[in-house]
């Protein structure tokens, strides 16, 4: 199989999701007696997964059957357009903008779909491509449908139905995808798409650093900024050492976990990036800020280390650290929450925690060194 480019096309689209990550995380900046409203938050989580999922839906499509092709230009510049509506959508006062929003999603959904339904006939000797273009399909259009009935059902009873919609459109591309080998799949060019996602959204973690220079140059903002900093840059360097030194991005795989992974590896960094702002807002409780930044540094380690699975041969045994690392992110959760007061000290071991894990990422992956 010819190796896949990442074409321009599929970086122009992308553009529109930095857009939409800005606009997720402004939701949670509305704070009432110290706290995010939980309706807010639901928002929050809902359409940011939702969004992150029409991505994964868009690359996964492309990497199978994209040729940068007019075809492919057409419906990529459509589902851009009907971003357009979903970012306008997400706002603190959703409700006035839930019609548009679900409308949107639904049309990008049924997009997709219908390209996959247009490859079909290219494929009527191939019963495994079939397989997997017929599940992905009924994700798609089942999703799309779960969308579009979330409309009256929000309307008349408040019950976000969006939340079945996403996890329909999960299972359904898993149970009926995800544990089929396919050499369709060029895994080389689905890792380096999640991987320049991953590096947008970083992106947005470093427009959130800037904040904290705002302030002036004085011993406080000079402290509070260099940590924020050295966060931003020890979680970056430790997804370019899996990327670059971990990942088998030759192997052969449906790549249907790799990116359920990045699904939720890029939601818990657009909460740290949230979190890094929260930090330094005074507006905020302590339990709230504390919780949510740790919760967010949990998760995103646990989705780091979740990409083992894809480890090159060599470095399989390293799956064994995993309960050392298992221990120290303990220990990191109980002093966060015992020092919740103390802002200066919970970034100082936040920073601390960061780069143990990042040095344990490095020593994992000077083993193919060694091999």
């Amino acid at each position: 199989m010819t190796e896949k480019k990442v074409e321009y096309l599929e970086l122009i689209y992308d553009l529109i999701f930095v857009y939409i990550i800005g606009r997720n995380n402004s939701m949670l900046m509305n704070i009432e007696n110290g706290f995010v409203k939980g309706s807010v938050f639901a928002a929050y989580v809902l359409c940011t997964l939702a969004v992150i999922q029409i991505w994964n839906y868009s690359t996964y499509y492309m990497n199978l059957y994209g040729r940068n092709s007019v075809r492919d230009h057409v419906f990529l510049f459509i589902n851009m357009y009907l971003l357009y509506y979903v970012g306008e959508g997400i706002r603190v006062h959703w409700e006035q903008y839930q019609t548009q929003f679900h409308i949107a999603w639904a049309l990008i959904l049924i997009n997709i779909g219908i390209q996959y339904a247009i490859e079909m006939r290219h494929h009527r000797d191939e019963p495994a491509a079939l397989q997997t273009i017929k599940g992905l399909m009924t994700a798609l259009f089942g999703e799309a449908a779960i969308v579009l009935l979330t409309i009256p059902v929000l309307k008349m009873t408040g019950f976000p139905l969006a939340a079945l919609a996403i996890l329909f459109g999960m299972a359904a591309s898993w149970f009926l995808t995800g544990p089929y080998k396919t050499s369709r799949i060029d895994f080389n060019h689905l890792s380096e798409r999640a991987m320049l996602y991953v590096v947008f959204t970083f992106g947005e973690m470093i427009i959130a650093v800037a904040s904290y220079f705002e302030e002036g140059f004085n011993r406080s903002s000079v402290y509070f900024s260099l940590m924020c900093f050295l966060i931003v840059a020890g979680l970056f360097l430790s997804y370019e050492i899996f990327y670059n030194k971990i990942l088998d991005r030759n192997r052969e795989t449906s790549g249907m976990r790799f990116m359920m992974i990045h699904i939720f590896l890029i939601f818990s960094m657009n909460n740290i990036t949230t979190s890094l702002e929260f930090m330094r807002n005074p507006d905020i409780s302590v339990w709230p800020k504390t919780l949510f930044l740790t919760g967010s540094f949990l998760l995103f380690f646990a989705c780091l280390f979740a990409l083992l699975f894809f480890a090159k041969a060599e470095l399989d045994q390293c799956k064994r650290f995993m309960i050392p690392i298992a221990g120290i992110s303990a220990v990191f959760a109980v002093l966060m929450i015992l020092l919740r007061e103390e802002m200066r000290i919970n970034i100082l071991i936040s920073v601390i925690y960061v780069y143990i894990v990042f040095l344990a990422i490095y020593y994992f992956s000077m083993r193919e060194v060694q091999a």
